[in-house]
């Protein structure tokens, strides 16, 4: 079970690599800098990221099923990872 775990961390950290890099060129694409860049490679990074992690792709789901949006499904998302995550420690 560790095993599992470090790989998907290692996963993890390796999607967050790539979505940094991805989201350092997209923000030159659109001439960032300053706060602008720095807000938009935080909001970035933290979709992406979210998104990569197999415990987020499950609770997504899980919100769809309970037909949840907006803040209520993020809300929801949010907490489901982290007790995920609780529990696969």
């Amino acid at each position: 079970m560790k095993k599992l775990i470090s790989l998907v961390l290692v996963a993890f950290a390796a999607s967050t690599a790539y979505a940094a890099d991805d989201c350092t060129a997209r923000a030159a694409e659109k001439k960032l800098a300053g706060a602008a860049k720095t807000s938009f490679m935080k909001k970035c990074e933290a979709d992406t990221g979210a998104a990569a992690s197999p415990e987020a792709s499950a609770c997504e789901g899980k919100a769809r099923e309970k037909k949840l949006a907006g803040a209520a499904k993020n809300s929801f998302v949010k907490k489901c990872v982290a007790d995920t995550q609780v529990g696969a420690k």
